[in-house]
């Protein structure tokens, strides 16, 4: 069984037992979160697609934690001007667990 959801305006493919980290979710750590933005769930060679998301379908997980991400540099440099500029970006994500799929 698998499902694709939506998180944070990104679609993931999941599946019973992954760890993916998502952007960053308010929920305190080992807490229990249920996504309900279900756009396809495949159960027992059945497809059920949604338009754009399934009213019945939910899919529970557990955050493990926050991490952050690889570091991104940008640059900017004018010739012959003397200037310049250097910044750096660390994405902060949420590790969470895919415990179950749930269709009712």
């Amino acid at each position: 069984m698998y499902a694709i959801i939506e998180v944070g305006a990104k679609q993931y493919s999941i599946k019973k037992g992954d760890v993916l980290d998502v952007e960053k979710l308010s929920a305190k750590k080992d807490g229990e979160i249920s996504f309900d933005k279900v756009m396809l769930v495949s159960h027992e060679k059945k497809i059920e697609i949604g338009q754009p998301y399934l009213k019945n379908a939910v899919v529970k997980a557990e955050l493990l934690g926050q991490v952050k991400g690889k570091k991104v540099m940008s640059f900017k440099y004018r010739r012959r001007k003397s200037s310049h500029w250097h910044k750096g970006h660390r994405q902060q994500y949420s590790r969470v667990k895919i415990k179950e799929i749930e269709i009712s």
